[in-house]
């Protein structure tokens, strides 16, 4: 006893035995908590694993991959993703911690971290921001030992930088902003050797996405856009309200204004909230944010909250107490996510009966989700039933793009889960009501022939035009599939124009041909502008289109702008 009493008066000790106590929380609750659509949805990633995947570098997976084979189940998902958290939390307080520490600041440390609502969610669901926590403390720390001319300290730099970029793409400002607050550090020709090792690392991920035309990239830098609302503003303020504790944001606001920073890492960790929430609310003018893309800056928020309220004993003990009732009520949230004792309908509850239900239903036939990819993933998880996402061009395309799920159930009877408005008028349809309270419409097609690989070519249209112009254009249809296609029926040829995310004008080409078996054919075509497409700018292409099913481009698209 005495041993114990002696770790928790150490301010190390102490850190250590309350994360570990959140650890056992976590733990905990991996194993009792279904999977959330998103982490499905990976857990589908780690089936095979590779150097990148549409959404994401291959962390994410690869951390799945290890916990499923090892434990299996909810809890094997989410195994690495928990001991991440304590880690990357220690490695902070070493960071922060001051030169003569009492036991109190380690349990003030503590209480501020587990009180912010962020890291609190995060600490156990297997999506990439736990990864991505982990490797920027990472290259925090290299970056502190960088700044203090430590000895071969640019390779630690360089793999930090190399260890975020395979965990999550936002790793990326991290590294930026670190040299924004401190420019000197361009001066060291050690800073470009350390990006020249990061480069040389992720090579293999850039090699895939060279294989996969830069899909990732071209998804996050232009495919999220949406056009804007007020609301995408408002609901990211509001966000960030939350998910940083509202009773604790005027306390961090006033440490910021009074914090003093003394060194490169702090004046780092001083400047990432600002940097990094105003970087991601310019960013909600094109699209809707997710709160989660800031979790960085949690780092700069413990660290300024920590240095300043230590040394204010009034606002310390409102801290304390604060924090103390916050964790109570994250406790109660928590035995509600694990047991559901409210029976609240959300994508973590009721999988388990949920989904095999649906398969029952589908009677050993494949079952086609239009645009649902996660809930396609999830079906994938707790049924162990073929499944495969078609992708909906007003919405975005996923990683089921990569699969070839679809090929595989050619010709044969699948279900295709669809909206009752969408269905074929003749289709032999029916719903069912889920445990989850999910109600899901399907229609049956008896030969599935799916048309997603047709690649139609073509390159007769200005990167600008004006409404009221006439395009002549030349298209080639390459078949890919041993068998032929005939367009001009039930399966029509669209001219696509997308603009942002959501919004979509489709034209049917009126045209009919015949696509030979692993052949092509050519069409002669016009399509005139119509006033409705003025003033915007568009990716444009063409898409097999067929009543029940949801499309994406069959080809590359066009950036054409309309005056």
């Amino acid at each position: 006893m005495s041993r114990l009493g002696n770790i928790w008066k150490n301010p190390d000790g102490r850190v250590i035995t309350l994360l570990a106590l959140w650890l056992a929380v976590n733990l905990l609750q991996s194993g009792f908590t279904e999977l959330a659509d998103d982490e499905a949805y990976y857990v589908m990633f780690a089936e095979k694993l590779e150097w990148g995947y549409f959404d994401h570098p291959p962390m994410t997976a690869l951390l799945i991959w290890l916990g499923t084979h090892i434990f299996g189940g909810e809890f094997g998902v989410r195994f690495f993703f928990t001991l991440l958290q304590p880690a990357y939390l220690w490695i902070l307080w070493k960071l922060v911690r001051p030169e003569r520490a009492s036991a109190e600041d380690g349990s003030l440390f503590a209480v501020i971290a587990a009180a912010t609502l962020m890291l609190q969610l995060y600490g156990f669901l297997a999506v990439p921001d736990a990864p991505l926590m982990f490797s920027a403390s990472l290259y925090l720390l290299a970056f502190d030992r960088f700044c203090k001319s430590g000895r071969y300290s640019w390779a630690f730099l360089g793999f930090a930088m190399a260890l975020m970029a395979y965990s999550k793409y936002h790793g990326a400002l991290l590294v930026l902003f670190s040299i924004c607050v401190n420019p000197r550090l361009l001066r060291r020709p050690q800073l470009y050797l350390a990006g020249l090792l990061a480069a040389v690392l992720i090579i293999p991920h850039l090699f895939w996405q060279y294989n996969h035309d830069w899909a990732s990239f071209a998804y996050h830098l232009s495919g999220r856009n949406a056009t804007f609302e007020f609301s995408y503003l408002t609901d990211y303020i509001a966000n960030m309200l939350v998910v940083f504790n509202p009773l604790l944001v005027p306390v961090f606001c006033q440490a910021w204004h009074e914090s003093e920073p003394h060194d490169e890492l702090h004046r780092t960790l001083r400047w990432l909230p600002v940097l990094f929430i105003s970087f991601f609310m310019l960013s909600s003018c094109r699209g809707y944010v997710q709160p989660q893309w800031v979790i960085v800056a949690s780092f700069g928020i413990l660290y300024v909250m920590f240095c300043y309220v230590r040394s204010h004993p009034r606002t310390r003990r409102y801290v304390m107490w604060t924090g103390l009732i916050t964790i109570v009520l994250v406790m109660i949230l928590r035995i509600e996510m694990m047991f559901n004792p409210l029976d609240i309908r959300y994508e973590i509850f009721d999988n388990e009966t949920s989904y095999p239900a649906l398969a029952r239903a589908a009677d050993g036939r494949p079952v086609i989700f239009n645009g649902h990819y996660a809930v396609a993933a999830k079906y994938r998880y707790y049924a162990g039933a073929e499944a495969f996402c078609e992708p909906k061009i007003n919405y975005r395309t996923h990683q089921w793009q990569f699969r070839d799920d679809d090929s595989r159930f050619e010709g044969r009877e699948v279900l295709v889960m669809c909206d009752t408005g969408e269905m074929p008028s003749a289709a032999d349809r029916d719903s069912i009501v889920l445990p989850n309270g999910e109600v899901y419409h399907w229609f049956i097609d008896s030969g599935y022939h799916p048309v997603r690989l047709v690649n139609v070519k073509f390159s007769d249209i200005p990167k600008t035009v004006r409404s009221g112009d006439v395009l002549d254009m030349e298209l080639v249809l390459e078949n890919p599939y041993s068998r032929e296609i005939a367009i001009g029926d039930s399966l029509s040829l669209v001219m696509v124009w997308k603009y942002g995310r959501f919004d979509c004008m489709e034209y049917d080409m009126k045209c009919g041909v015949i696509l030979p078996a692993h052949g092509t054919a050519a069409i002669s075509t016009s399509f005139e502008l119509p006033t409705e497409l003025s003033g915007r700018k568009y990716d444009v292409g063409f898409a097999l289109e067929r009543t029940g099913y949801t499309h994406w481009f069959n080809g590359k698209a066009l950036g054409v702008e309309v005056k």
